[in-house]
């Protein structure tokens, strides 16, 4: 692979490769180290890239692996991502959708991470069941069993806490 056809394959997904590594390493300066060092990596081996079939999945997945190692890293270092703080919105600013928005964010985050990761590519980026297959080596009936799995348990969460709300109000 020339450079013009790295600028064109590689580089022109960076967009996606920040996005992706946000969405897994919770933090905008550890993705953007991460899709540096990717990028990187790549060029050193731009010419074994000639062989891969399909760039964009093989690009990302590369991105998650890399993501996932840095997690590893910082969990044996007993270190947290920079930015993982999640703020709680002032319910007397936001209206009751952005509310709604911020806890199923929260749910999010506290699923495990395959769930979190799917959820994040299908819902949030809009891939599709295949590419996300492709990028996490998984079969697309996996892809679509975890999406389900990581639904049901965020709409179980918002019933419970709707249940929970209502028993507060119909107390007082």
């Amino acid at each position: 692979m020339n450079s013009q056809q790295f600028n064109s394959q590689i580089l022109a997904l960076s967009d996606k490769m920040f996005r992706l590594a946000k969405s897994i390493l919770r933090s905008s300066e550890a993705a953007e180290d991460a899709v540096q060092e990717l990028s990187m990596r790549l060029w050193e081996k731009r010419n074994k890239l000639d062989v891969v079939e399909n760039v964009q999945a093989f690009t990302l997945r590369a991105m998650r692996n890399l993501c996932l190692d840095t997690l590893r890293q910082q969990h044996d270092e007993d270190e947290l991502p920079a930015e993982m703080e999640f703020v709680e919105p002032n319910p007397h600013q936001q209206v009751e959708q952005s509310d709604l928005a911020a806890r199923v964010r929260e749910m999010i985050d506290r699923l495990p991470e395959l769930q979190r990761t799917i959820i994040r590519m299908r819902d949030v980026e809009g891939m599709e069941l295949s590419e996300i297959a492709l990028i996490t080596s998984l079969t697309e009936n996996a892809v679509s069993v975890n999406l389900s799995r990581a639904r049901q348990k965020i709409r179980e969460k918002i019933i419970y806490e709707q249940k929970r709300v209502e028993e507060t109000v119909w107390k007082r």
